[in-house]
């Protein structure tokens, strides 16, 4: 891996990433009971240091991000902002949106690396690893508390489980990239299988946090979780064709959250789905489609 692989990619994963911790916190000390107000603060704390590591990625990334990523809308939407300042009028939790103002104004480049760049994004890298490992054990701690009974949440643990993963990945990814280790097929293997797993937990959140009375939806939500079932289960056969599946799936998917997403900005779909968490899932969507799209350049 080059300096300027080394540079562009750094930049990406935490643009991408960074914003998904920040908003995974966020999802968690919003659904903590009374009980475990002391640990509010602790998600807090997780949140502002991402929206920092955040920032200081925006800061950097001008010109030297591609335009494929920047176009891709896995680290803003145009449903963002408002996504944003509804889910803080509804939890009163405060959200730094002058961030995704900020990346609504980036441009892609090619890079130009210099030492000072190397430098700062080495730096970069080296801090946000340790957090995210944080993240992971006080996710899995939650876990555990919520499995032992001794924790009740309004997540489930599932989506629990599920956050802690995308940390996993987070800190697999940004760990090698520190590393210099280049990308291969098979780590585009490695992340069809992951992010098609991610998409079918979608479609079963989803399914599960619609109001029973919104039957049309459930059954849409559920046809696609059965969908990225059959996907996962005969990935083995023929992985060149399953991933072209999962591009058309993934694409239409999209979509359908896309359409849910500005339904529950205008109050028009019942579900206790709060909205910046049906943003979250569209760019988890849009970053899998570029993913895919970008597999036979491998």
């Amino acid at each position: 891996m080059n300096n300027n692989e080394y540079i562009r990619l750094s930049l990406e994963l935490h643009l991408f990433f960074d914003r998904i911790m920040k908003e995974h916190s966020l999802f968690i000390e919003a659904a903590f009971m009374e009980k475990d107000k002391e640990l509010k603060p602790i998600a807090r704390d997780f949140q502002e240091t991402f929206s920092n590591f955040l920032g200081e990625s925006i800061r950097l990334a001008n010109g030297n991000i591609s335009n494929d990523f920047l176009m891709s809308e896995e680290i803003v939407t145009k449903n963002t902002l408002e996504a944003e300042n509804k889910t803080s009028m509804l939890s009163g939790a405060p959200i730094n949106t002058n961030l995704t103002l900020n990346e609504l104004n980036l441009r892609s480049g090619n890079v130009s690396a210099t030492e000072n760049l190397l430098n700062s994004i080495s730096n970069l890298n080296k801090e946000t690893l340790p957090v995210i490992e944080n993240l992971i054990y006080f996710k899995n701690d939650i876990l555990d508390s919520v499995l032992s009974c001794q924790m009740y949440t309004t997540n489930y643990p599932l989506l629990i489980q599920h956050i802690q993963n995308e940390a996993k990945m987070y800190y697999n990814l940004l760990a090698r990239v520190e590393q210099r280790m280049a990308f291969t097929q098979n780590y585009i293997y490695e992340q069809e299988l992951f992010w098609n797993e991610i998409m079918k937990e979608h479609a079963e959140f989803i399914r599960g946090l619609l109001d029973p009375t919104e039957e049309e939806l459930i059954m849409t939500a559920d046809k696609y979780a059965n969908e990225y079932k059959m996907i996962l289960q005969n990935y083995g056969n023929n992985p060149s064709y399953l991933a072209s599946t999962s591009l058309t799936e993934t694409i239409n998917f999209r979509d359908f959250k896309i359409a849910g997403e500005e339904g529950i900005l205008n109050c028009k779909i019942r579900s206790i789905i709060i909205p910046l968490l049906a943003d979250h899932v569209v760019r988890e969507a849009n970053h899998f489609i570029r993913i895919l799209k970008s597999a036979n350049k491998y």
